[in-house]
């Protein structure tokens, strides 16, 4: 007999399995094997707020096998994810397989590797209930907030609208936001730049004031700055002062969640979610030729920045070894984690550094490649020596006026040789000044005066809006994705470009709750229930009396708010077009359904004409029946392409197809992603050719 270790994913079997050899059988849960029941609350209010735990349906065949596994082994391993909801899933199993819960029976992986495997199975531990009440007090406050407010918006606005403990707050955030730029009026400002001419080199110079120091601190209007430059006729532009320094700048820290969700956004364009998916598959290993599969990062949910003295080592090594003894700090640099930081793992980092991103590229996907030289260039260059530049800053005079600027160019290039962080802001910091001396007579080439207005604040991306959540304790580093891709989901948020714009549904969503719930979705009340939850975590606080002390507050508010909305309905303003409708010929209005936005005659019921959006049409017509292709939205948000006339017609395609046909199977073409041609037809010759050429590559996708 063998014991019987369980994992979560399936993906993660094959690689422990090569590690641990015959005397062990894995097998994974699949995720959550119990639940609260999805037909009604689930919590016994009145009992302490008891959770009702069900078997999950889709798991009924999974949970017999486990359980005949159970029974035929030595015993049983629970290797679930190492953190709460990993711990909750282990607590659950060892439920439903009859464990005792004083057995030593948990063990956690920081690592998919032979020594991460082997470190983990050394120090199995009992199940820590801290971390499972933790972890069950959050479920339950999210099914108290979510099974009440849900009905309540479908009552009070329309059907099929959820509301959410963390993400109604993400989403008050970005409504705020959205308020604060309508709110806000530009105001006109001048400036005056001057171009100069030192050492045959131009470069641009800003008025800051006058001779004598007096601040200038703002020229109002474009009649201030042509007086100002007409008493520059005829200057003399001279060089008053000149500070020339050296400043070192430090390299970034090694991942923890949020950053890499930012990160990744920032320099590769990835969602929160995808950026998880992917870290998702490093971490639970990728087959490498002559290794097999292997784990290429650390667990990706931490918010911890300490690195294990072993990477540390290795990671300084290979920094020596490529770029020299120089490009190593005066000594080691050490990241502190903010306060509250959950220290059981590391940071994100690579679990071998000698994997480096171009050794394994032909292993990976493009988007597993892309991140993983991310997350690998990252953790080295925050192990790397500063980067040095030398800065000068320089004072010139001209008349009654003073002109500043300011460069910099670099002594030592130190970790920037590999990488540096992405900004969310262009800095105004110019690049190398020519040669200068106090003294010297600079040559004007142009005066220029430049009208600007204040511009509102940004609206929130991606990364901003993780960051905003991060600082302001709103969630924890696994939930940030989920959070962003509710409310997108749920219509409350759209892109425009990058940015993350509200609807008005969002807006009526979001001011209904903050009007009657405002206390539940305050940031600061929220972050302070996240405080609660680590204080369960940590064995300080019993899970129920923080529950029992937010459903006080909360169903007071639900019954005043109840009685206050007793019969009435919220409008959700709609956005009108100057698109006539051809049946009555009312202007149309967009809204929203299933499958995305829509044209619709705000004449309904009277007339119920619809059409999709002119940028959602596609010139290639419906190769099955000829009608127009209109570009829709999946239940799960994914983009594809179906015919206008459904029911009647069910062509849909995951691209826009190309009008020609596959000469081996006779299906369709299509144009993905990139404008790669291939058939839609699953069971095409080419494409089962195209991935065995691959190597698997479309299935590691």
């Amino acid at each position: 007999m063998s014991k019987l270790l369980i994992v979560e994913s399936p993906t993660k079997v094959k690689s422990i399995k090569k590690y641990l050899g015959s005397g062990y059988e894995v097998m994974a849960s699949m995720g959550h094997v119990r639940d609260l029941p999805k037909s009604k609350l689930g919590v016994d209010i009145e009992n302490d707020f008891k959770p009702q735990y069900v078997n999950m349906p889709d798991k009924k065949e999974l949970i017999k096998s486990l359980k005949t596994a159970a029974a035929n082994s030595d015993g049983v391993l629970l290797a679930t994810d190492p953190d709460r909801e990993g711990e909750a899933i282990s607590w659950n199993l060892a439920q439903i397989l009859a464990l005792d819960m004083n057995e030593e029976n948990r063990i956690a992986f920081n690592e998919i590797t032979e020594s991460g495997v082997k470190a983990g199975i050394a120090k199995p531990h009992k199940i820590d209930l801290n971390l499972v009440d933790a972890q069950q007090a959050r479920r339950v406050l999210d099914r108290i907030v979510g099974y009440k407010l849900s009905p309540f918006l479908w009552k009070k606005v329309k059907g099929g609208l959820s509301a959410g403990r963390v993400q109604t707050v993400a989403l008050r955030l970005i409504v705020e936001r959205e308020r604060e730029i309508e709110k806000f009026r530009a105001e006109e400002y001048w400036s005056v730049d001057a171009k100069l001419l030192a050492s045959r080199k131009t470069f641009s110079a800003k008025l800051c004031g006058f001779a004598d120091g007096k601040k200038i601190d703002t020229i109002p209007n474009g009649a201030e700055a042509e007086k100002i430059v007409a008493e520059l006729e005829g200057a003399v532009y001279t060089v008053s002062e000149l500070k020339k320094g050296t400043r070192r700048k430090q390299p970034a820290p090694p991942f923890i969640t949020s950053t890499l969700q930012q990160e990744a956004s920032r320099k590769l364009g990835f969602t929160g979610q995808r950026t998880m998916r992917i870290a998702q598959q490093l971490y639970e290993g990728v087959d490498i030729p002559g290794t097999g599969a292997t784990g290429l990062i650390t667990y990706m949910r931490t918010d911890s920045l300490r690195i294990s003295e072993e990477a540390r080592a290795a990671a300084d090594k290979f920094i020596a070894d490529r770029y020299g003894k120089s490009y190593l700090p005066e000594k080691p640099r050490y990241f502190k984690s903010k306060n509250g930081a959950q220290d059981a793992h590391e940071a994100i980092r690579p679990t071998s550094v000698a994997l480096t991103p171009e050794s394994v590229k032909d292993s990976l996907t493009s988007e597993q490649y892309k991140l993983y030289k991310l997350i690998w260039e990252r953790f080295i260059a925050s192990l790397m020596a500063v980067c040095v530049q030398n800065t000068v800053n320089v004072d010139i005079t001209a008349g009654n006026y003073l002109f500043k600027a300011s460069g910099y160019s670099v002594k030592f290039d130190g970790f920037t040789v590999l990488y540096e962080e992405g900004r969310d802001e262009v800095s105004e910091e110019g690049g190398n000044l020519p040669e200068m001396a106090k003294g010297d007579v600079l040559k004007l080439r142009e005066l220029t005066p430049n009208q600007h207005f204040t511009q509102p604040p940004a609206r929130y991306t991606e990364p901003t809006l993780i960051k905003a959540l991060d600082e302001n304790g709103i969630g924890r580093p696994s939930t940030y994705a989920p959070i962003i891709s509710n409310i997108m989901n749920r219509d409350y948020i759209e892109r425009e470009k990058k940015a993350l714009k509200p609807t008005n549904l969002g807006m009526v969503v979001s001011d209904l709750m903050v009007e009657y719930f405002n206390k539940i979705f305050d940031v600061k009340f929220t972050a302070g229930l996240e405080e609660q939850l680590d204080d369960v975590g940590a064995g300080k606080l019993a899970w129920t009396d923080t529950i029992k002390d937010f459903y006080k507050d909360f169903d007071k508010l639900y019954t005043k708010a109840e009685s206050s909305l007793e019969g009435k309905r919220v409008k959700v303003p709609v956005e009108e077009t100057d698109i006539v409708c051809d049946k009555c010929g009312r202007k149309m209005v967009i809204k929203s359904g299933r499958f995305g936005k829509f044209l619709a005659c705000p004449g309904y019921p009277e007339c119920k004409n619809t059409k999709p959006l002119p940028e959602d049409e596609v010139k290639q017509p419906c190769p099955k029946c000829g009608g127009k292709l209109v570009k829709k939205i999946s239940k799960k948000g994914k983009k594809f392409y179906g015919c206008s006339n459904y029911p009647d017609c069910d062509f849909a395609a995951p691209g826009i197809p190309t009008g020609e046909i596959c000469p081996e199977c006779g299906g369709y073409i299509i144009s993905g992603i990139r404008g790669r041609k291939y058939c839609m037809n699953s069971e095409c010759p080419t494409r089962a050719k195209k991935a065995s050429e691959k190597n698997g590559e479309s299935s590691n996708g």
